[in-house]
């Protein structure tokens, strides 16, 4: 007689909601996602130009019925919160219960857990999204991700204009690059739940680095005697305004060049979900050449 047990066949492909997909870090996490066969929807604020395999859904995250739409047959999202207020999250969090998704949350290692009120609005931001989200029982994956290395390519008119980059200095800390916080992203976000432990990971690149440390780095993949010119908080934020920036977008990044303390911090966490080694910042610099001239 034969056997009629059902037989257990492929999983099938996780389908992932990325917000930010038009962002550095979230067209990587876009692209390693298809690369392992996961089925991907986008959420964007603009429409961008299409992308052959990837679903796009264009509106605001603090849209309910956007937020909705997006998670229809969602398995698992990647979190980017836009904003500097948490508040208007909070539709988006019940959007997120009623779904059911796994979340995996991207926040920064800037927070300190010792203390309810951070070094700066940036820092704060994310630990009150990090208490939303448990709070309502989402069990996120929290990735903390240090600076991202794709963060100099703001750097880039400068360079194009002379040697000489000018710009908030900040305190030294473990640049990370974007590919690698990509792919544990990505990882995360295709495991099975069970093998989700621990929810919380510090993401940092392999040493510590000050602004002067990567412009330095910047230069000998350019060939050129690069260097780094600190700017005084009143005439940083002057330029900053001048150049379009939204002015507490430019009052929270001035706060975290004054307030927040240096890291020393370098973890092995890319390692343990990746298996390889987080990447060198001198290594990013010499990949992206072409993004500087």
């Amino acid at each position: 007689m034969p056997d009629s047990t059902p037989k257990a066949g492929p999983r099938p492909p996780s389908s992932i909601l990325v917000t930010g997909a038009a962002g550095n870090l979230g067209r990587e996490v876009v692209t390693r996602l298809q690369a392992h066969g996961g089925h991907v929807r986008s959420l964007v604020r603009r429409p961008i130009g299409p992308r052959a395999g990837v679903e796009s859904v264009v509106g605001d995250l603090t849209d309910p019925a956007v937020v909705r739409e997006a998670l229809v047959g969602v398995d698992a999202v990647f979190l980017i919160w836009p904003l500097l207020d948490p508040a208007p999250a909070h539709d988006l969090v019940v959007e997120l219960t009623a779904a059911g998704p796994r979340v995996v949350y991207l926040s920064t290692t800037a927070i300190d857990d010792g203390t309810a009120r951070q070094s700066d609005p940036i820092a704060q931001v994310h630990m009150d999204m990090e208490g939303l989200l448990h709070e309502a029982g989402l069990h996120p994956v929290v990735l903390r991700s240090d600076t991202l290395a794709s963060n100099t390519r703001g750097w880039a008119p400068q360079l194009l204009a002379g040697d000489v980059v000018s710009g908030l200095d900040i305190a030294r800390t473990a640049v990370v690059d974007e590919r690698d916080v990509a792919d544990a992203a990505a990882t995360v976000l295709l495991a099975r739940h069970d093998r989700l432990d621990p929810a919380l990971h510090a993401l940092t690149g392999p040493e510590v680095l000050s602004r002067a440390d990567q412009v330095a780095h910047l230069g000998a993949a350019l060939g050129r005697p690069l260097r780094f010119q600190a700017l005084p908080a009143d005439l940083a934020r002057s330029k900053m305004l001048a150049d379009g920036r939204p002015e507490p977008l430019v009052d929270a990044l001035i706060a975290a060049s004054v307030r927040r303390p240096e890291s020393n911090r370098v973890t092995d966490h890319v390692e343990r979900l990746t298996g390889r080694p987080a990447g060198a910042f001198a290594k990013w610099a010499l990949d992206h050449v072409a993004d500087f001239g």
